[in-house]
């Protein structure tokens, strides 16, 4: 009998006692990574264009300093409209919380990241689900509007651990080391991968991911037309828009090949 192949639509999505979990996990993760960085390393490039180690550390900070404190993010906002016009408003809000850390030593910004990140965890926590599921971020960030939810209740549990998470590959993509994987990470990537499912519009494709964070999911409803096999991190890293390190082999019809190319998702 042929192995059926799971819908990725039929991915839970992360409730708000998982999201927890997975937060704390995250967080204990990419501060015990910043932790091993040798004094070189904070000058190193990364994959977030023109961003060293220290300015992607800065952005991390700078997104939970805003959770408890939403004023900064108006304020950072307003400023990046005078000096960065010509950025979209997320990515110029994303310039001034670096800005905003411009001086500010890389060691330094691993104990701000201690300081900070539970304080905004636990103000996520404490509006109510009701009023978490009604907050849209697309009134701050047109750019949220691109969501498969653009509420508060989806970034505390499930968008702002994907950017630390994301920026934690960056840091391991950046050194040249490999990132520490544990259960926690599996649940990120597969709501990267329900995600994908939600916004396909393309021809019924399989996605067979290897590693430990893997495993085979369709796209789209019947016999799939393309089969794309990869690594789970490279496949996130895909969805991302970034350099792979390894290879993405996709083999079938043109037109489905093309659609998981172009399969992109927010990080």
């Amino acid at each position: 009998m042929a192995t059926i192949t799971p819908s990725a639509r039929a991915i839970p999505r992360t409730t708000g006692t998982r999201a927890r979990l997975v937060n704390e996990a995250e967080l204990r993760a990419t501060l015990s990574t910043y932790r091993e960085l040798a004094d070189e390393d904070w000058r190193r490039p990364t994959p977030c264009t023109g961003w060293t180690v220290r300015d992607m550390l800065a952005h991390t900070v700078g997104q939970y300093e805003e959770l408890p404190r939403p004023w900064v993010a108006v304020r950072r906002i307003r400023g990046a409209a005078r000096s960065h016009p010509h950025l979209g408003r997320l990515d110029g809000h994303n310039e001034a919380q670096i800005e905003d850390r411009r001086a500010v030593p890389g060691r330094e910004l691993i104990g701000a990241l201690a300081h900070f990140a539970p304080q905004g965890l636990v103000a996520l926590r404490r509006i109510p689900a009701a009023v978490r599921r009604r907050i849209r971020l697309s009134v701050l960030y047109p750019e949220a509007k691109a969501l498969p939810d653009d509420s508060v209740d989806y970034l505390g549990n499930v968008l702002i651990t994907r950017d630390t998470w994301m920026h934690r590959v960056d840091l391991a993509d950046a050194t040249g080391t490999e990132p520490v994987l544990d259960g926690h990470d599996r649940e990120i990537v597969a709501q990267a991968v329900l995600d994908l499912a939600l916004a396909w519009t393309g021809p019924a494709v399989e996605i067979d991911l290897h590693g430990p964070l893997g495993g085979r999911h369709l796209l789209g409803t019947g016999d799939p037309a393309a089969t794309l096999r990869a690594d789970a991190l490279d496949f996130a890293r895909h969805l991302s828009g970034r350099r792979v390190r390894g290879s993405l082999d996709v083999e079938g019809e043109p037109a489905a090949r093309k659609a998981l190319t172009a399969a992109r998702v927010v990080f």
